[in-house]
């Protein structure tokens, strides 16, 4: 009974194709301003947490997350908004004193198919996100900018919101398990089809794609409980054809540790870090080469539970972050619900159990 649940556990959190984005969710907060070219990055951090290398149970699972974000900002990173929305030139010289505030409500769905068949030794598994909602972004202070001997100041305030679809977000992973220990490679990406313009303050599209890859690694002691997880990944950005704008290459790491307090319930903390590692191309000369940063903490719980013969999950974690930089930042949180195979145990082993994040 216990590797059963086990198996079957974390197989839901991933949010994303794993988000990975598997939820992970996959950057879709571009509204919601996150990082990169006007404060928004393709990959949105905490996409996998707890249990993110393990293995699944082979067939169909879908996972839904509802995830909320409010951020703010100052200083270069609000007036990266101001100058995407084209009200400053780009031959101006500026003194900003500007704070921008964005919300974002967002319903994230993943329908992700794992393959019994090993591939390379592991476990197979492809699936896609997409997501609705709602995003918000406003903008308000003072603007001084010079062009030549000509001076002008602006104080004042402007915003948008917008409700309607993103990006979509495939991913492929493959899980290899040696007993307590399991490890994940990954690749997903952005397909820039969700509502977005570059005049607009607030957008569920990024307007251009992404490549993301990287690996993981996830210590898992059913006996004891003990349980912890870190994933890693590198961005690369297309150039955004709308704004000729191209966001430099990004780094993040998201992790997670958890304690199983029974057979169906775990509590712990989740994290994450992100990087800009590169400069962007065609930025405003006022913000240089608008590097972003972020880092993330907080905690979560999840529970395990029938759902006729299937395994569901429920998961709630939430983040407050800090040591932003050319980023806006606040607290989110994730409520993710998710339904999979349960593993048969007649058909389970210490080395071949299924389970996910």
């Amino acid at each position: 009974m216990k590797d059963r649940i086990c198996e079957a556990k974390l197989d839901r959190r991933r949010i994303g194709p794993a988000i990975g984005v598997a939820l992970a969710v996959s950057g879709f907060l571009s509204g919601a301003a996150r990082a990169d070219e006007a404060g928004v990055s393709y990959w949105l951090p905490g996409r996998f947490g707890s249990l993110a290398a393990t293995p699944q149970v082979p067939g169909w699972s879908m996972a839904e997350v509802y995830y909320h974000t409010s951020v703010s900002a100052f200083g270069n990173a609000a007036a990266a908004r101001e100058i995407q929305v084209g009200r400053i030139p780009a031959a101006a010289n500026v003194d900003l004193n500007l704070h921008l505030n964005a919300q974002a409500d967002l319903i994230l769905l993943n329908p992700t198919y794992t393959f019994a068949t090993p591939v390379l030794g592991g476990q197979l598994a492809i699936g896609v996100t997409g997501l609705f909602g709602r995003s918000s972004a406003d903008l308000a202070g003072t603007l001084t900018a010079a062009v030549g001997p000509l001076a002008t100041t602006r104080t004042g305030s402007f915003g948008d919101s917008i409700t309607s679809v993103g990006d979509l977000y495939p991913q492929a992973t493959l899980k290899w398990n040696a007993g307590v220990h399991n490890f994940m490679s990954y690749v997903t990406g952005d397909i820039p089809v969700g509502a977005y313009s570059p005049s607009s303050l607030a957008n569920l599209g990024i307007g251009h794609a992404a490549i993301d890859a990287g690996g993981g690694y996830t210590y898992f002691n059913q006996q004891a409980g003990h349980e912890f997880s870190a994933v890693a990944g590198f961005t690369y950005n297309f150039k955004n054809p709308d704004t000729q704008y191209q966001n430099g290459v990004d780094f993040h790491l998201d992790w997670g540790a958890s304690q199983f307090l029974s057979k169906q319930v775990f509590v712990g903390l989740v994290g994450y870090a992100y990087q800009q590692i590169t400069d962007d191309f065609g930025q405003h000369p006022v913000l240089g080469g608008f590097r972003s940063r972020v880092l993330g903490v907080g905690p979560q719980i999840g529970f395990l539970f029938p759902v006729g013969d299937m395994q569901g999950y429920l998961n709630l974690k939430g983040y407050g972050e800090f040591a932003a930089e050319n980023r806006p930042a606040g607290w989110n949180t994730w409520l993710t619900f998710s339904i999979s195979p349960m593993a048969p145990t007649s058909t389970v082993t210490p080395t071949r159990r299924v389970a996910t994040k």
